[in-house]
Formats: C-alpha cells, structure tokens, sequence
C-alpha cells in the first residue's frame, strides 16, 4: 500500500532533522494545510521548530514552499477575515494523500 492509498503523505528527514527526529522519513495523515506543518512536527518532536525547523527550506514535491509565510497569511485571515487579498505561493496549500515533502536543512559547500 503507498502512502496516497491510506491518506497519508510521506515526510522525509534530511541532515539535522533526520537526527533530531531519529528518522529519515515518516508518513503523516493527510490532508495537512501547509500552514499547519510546523505546529504538526512541533507536537511530534517538542523543540524542533527553533531548533531544526526555523533555518530548513521545506519543499513539497518538487518544490520549495514557504511555511512560515503561509502561517502568518492564515493568522492575518483568521484575524481580518479573507478580505479577498491575493494568494501568495503557499498560502492556502494543503499536503495531500501520496504527496512527497521534504525538510532540507541549509546547505553548504567549499
């Protein structure tokens, strides 16, 4: 059975987070709201938001998302109301069943 099949998306741990949460991936129950993603983990894995979490690149599929936009956008939505503002990339995402995302801490070379 693939992740898609039992409503789950698969998350895959790269570098620190693959130690921080001792695992290089995990499926979780899907739908998620991007916006939801980091609050998800952080209930998982108390501390990995400011230890792991607030430096990595997150991506979904095959591209990169910005989680922490999306957070803000849905706090401002949830306080205003929608108001009818543009989506910004991200924004209003949500993780569906069989989905890939990846946590890609910072990368760097010499």
């Amino acid at each position: 059975m693939t992740s898609g099949e039992n409503g789950t998306f698969q998350i895959h741990y790269f570098a620190t987070a693959a130690s921080y949460t001792g695992k290089q991936t995990e499926p979780l129950p899907a739908p998620l709201p991007l916006s939801r993603l980091f609050d998800t983990l952080e209930a998982r894995y108390p501390g990995i938001r400011e230890k792991v979490l607030r430096s990595c690149g997150v991506s979904v599929g095959l591209e990169y998302v910005d989680v922490e936009e999306a957070e803000v956008l849905e706090r401002e939505r949830e306080r205003d109301g929608d108001g009818g503002k543009e989506k910004s990339k991200g924004e209003g995402m949500i993780i569906k069943a069989g989905d890939e995302v990846g946590i890609i801490p910072p990368v760097s070379s010499g």
